[in-house]
């Protein structure tokens, strides 16, 4: 919130209420508890317990009412104030104190919710076994049975009112006011930064006080006597997200230390989902890190060995599989599905004369060819302009938001990159090609282009980043990846100041004559290259929640030369073109 607004709503409560101070004000849009806030409303807004009294003046009723709607405008006001700030809540323990507060009232509100589930199971559970009783007598004679009036009646009683009523009781969400709850309690959650302050914390104790890694995830501190009801150990998760802080920050020495804690107690047996490779490969690279080169061959000896059990996550497998052709064979219920149609772009004017060939390649994602959607000069044009600029393909960079050259080392699940500016670790993926980037206004053509994909999808392409042009070369490939910012990289393409990338249009500008083909191996596409065809696919849902299903890769270039440039439009200029939606999934 800005400084104008905040002072612009101060002055508003002021002269609406001269008693309440600018004080109280101030206390109104802290982060404090709900309960302090419900306290604080009856105190100084007693207009909100109004009831109308038979007999009064309907001006005072249009003046309370008046009033009401102040003073919602100030609590929203001071939600939106309370929801934007942060307190930092690791660095003081009187901050963290209310957080205990508001997790038991949330459990006891979770208890409520449990206990009007059960309630409700059993009712239906009762009227279950009555009908069960009553329909299994029933039918031994039905003729007999209904032959008596009354239980004719009854039936049709039933049939008619009762099993609706059933109906309306089955399908009553119970979750309402423990979602409600949870919803107005999230606003004062800790975030992202909080917990990383607090693993940093728990890493700075250990050092200054020399604390062993057992010690700590036993909780057996200095000055901790048994039997105290508050001490709490520490399991492989918790381990495992301490190893992680510390690698974020390139602390491969913390990072040793607690990944081979967390890999103790999966060797003791603990259950977890956290898999033993993946341990593995953070404690075989932090190691090799600093310089112990036979104990980091040794982590990566057992990983090997522990992949060759077949605890490895399928991906990379499934992946070649999907290249070789041997993808999940869609059932002819859903192939019937799949249609081709000619597409005017909701009546576009151009389209309408000319509409563009449009043909269903998957359903869920929802993945579109456009067939002779790019002339053969407008091809070689972007070909020509590309060619003098190729140079190794850039990613992303999770962390920084910036695009850089990928430098590559062998990993269990992704190739990482070096930050040229921190020189820290970052998660990449694997592309081997060459790549250019082309502005509207280098050419004509590449503008036109452009103008075709907005019209096309009716997204705003004026935020969407350049175009890129990328050539596969021997073996080239771009393994498994997301398009899109997860929410683990906050950072992702801020510096573009666009928001995430909403949809993927990918243009194939050649043939090949083996491999190369786009998969995703999350759902078992794959979709061939064809020269002068583009395929188009929305990276987020209309909420803004990534896809995660449309996680995808480049197949290697078998035989051939592969040719492709793709758009990348993001979330800004598109709230009107496509809003958002209520739910995740929407």
């Amino acid at each position: 919130m800005s400084s104008r607004w905040r002072c612009s709503s101060i002055i508003c409560a002021l002269t609406l209420y001269p008693q309440f101070s600018s004080a109280d004000l101030h206390s109104s849009v802290t982060n404090e508890p709900l309960r302090k806030r419900e306290e604080l409303t009856k105190q100084h807004f007693p207009i909100l317990q109004y009831r109308r009294i038979p007999g009064r003046n309907s001006c005072l009723s249009k003046r309370v009412k008046m009033g009401v709607r102040s003073v919602c405008c100030i609590l929203l006001i001071s939600l939106l104030k309370s929801s934007s700030a942060h307190n930092d809540f690791f660095t003081s323990i009187g901050h963290m104190t209310d957080l205990l507060y508001t997790e038991k009232d949330l459990v006891t509100s979770l208890k409520d919710y449990i206990k009007a589930e059960e309630s409700k199971l059993e009712q239906v559970k009762q009227w279950a076994e009555k009908l069960d009783a009553l329909t299994a007598t029933a039918t031994q004679d039905p003729e007999g049975f209904l032959g008596h009036p009354v239980n004719a009646f009854k039936l049709m009683k039933r049939l008619n009112t009762e099993w609706g009523e059933v109906e309306d009781l089955v399908l009553k969400d119970m979750s309402d006011g423990f979602i409600s709850n949870l919803t107005i309690q999230r606003q004062y959650f800790p975030n992202d930064e909080d917990q990383t302050g607090a693993a940093k914390a728990l890493l700075r104790l250990q050092d200054t006080y020399q604390l062993d890694t057992q010690t700590i995830s036993s909780g057996d501190l200095p000055g901790v006597t048994t039997g105290l009801p508050f001490k709490s150990t520490m399991t492989v998760e918790d381990c495992f997200e301490l190893g992680k802080t510390a690698y974020s920050d390139a602390d491969y020495y913390h990072t040793e230390l607690w990944m081979s804690q967390a890999l103790k107690q999966l060797d003791e047996g603990e259950e977890s989902s956290v898999e033993i490779v993946t341990v593995l490969d953070y404690l075989s690279y932090s190691v090799y890190q600093q310089g112990e080169l036979e104990i980091a061959l040794d982590h990566t000896k057992r990983l090997l060995s522990t992949v060759g059990k077949g605890e490895y996550l399928p991906e990379k497998r499934k992946y070649e599989q999907l290249c070789r052709g041997q993808g999940v064979r869609m059932s002819p219920r859903r192939q019937r599905r799949l249609l081709c149609r000619y597409y005017n772009s909701n009546r576009h004017p151009f389209y309408i004369i000319g509409p563009v060939k449009q043909e269903d390649e998957w359903d869920r994602p929802r993945i579109i060819r456009y067939h002779d959607i790019i002339t053969e000069k407008e091809m070689e044009k972007v070909k020509e302009l590309a060619k003098p600029r190729l140079r190794r393909a850039t990613i992303s960079n999770p962390i920084t938001g910036v695009l850089e050259t990928a430098q590559y080392r062998i990993s269990k699940r992704r190739a990482t990159v070096h930050d040229p500016q921190t020189g820290k670790l970052t998660t990449a993926q694997y592309r081997v090609s060459k790549s250019a980037w082309l502005a509207a206004y280098e050419h004509p053509v590449v503008d036109r282009i452009n103008q075709r994909i907005e019209d096309i999808t009716g997204l705003d392409v004026k935020t969407a980043e350049e175009l890129q042009v990328a050539n596969y070369g021997v073996g080239g490939q771009y393994e498994p990846h997301f398009d899109f910012g997860r929410k683990d990289e906050p950072d992702a393409f801020k510096e573009l100041g666009t928001g995430n990338r909403i949809a993927t249009w990918l243009f194939y500008m050649s043939d090949v004559a083996a491999g190369g083909a786009t998969v995703f191996t999350e759902v078992g596409a794959a979709v061939k290259p064809m020269k002068g065809t583009a395929v188009f696919w929305y990276n987020l849902f209309p909420s803004g929640e990534g896809d995660y299903s449309t996680r995808h890769a480049a197949c290697p270039v078998l035989l051939g030369n592969k040719w492709v440039s793709n758009k990348w439009i993001h979330e800004r200029g598109q709230e009107f073109r496509r809003p958002c939606g209520l739910t995740e999934a929407d």
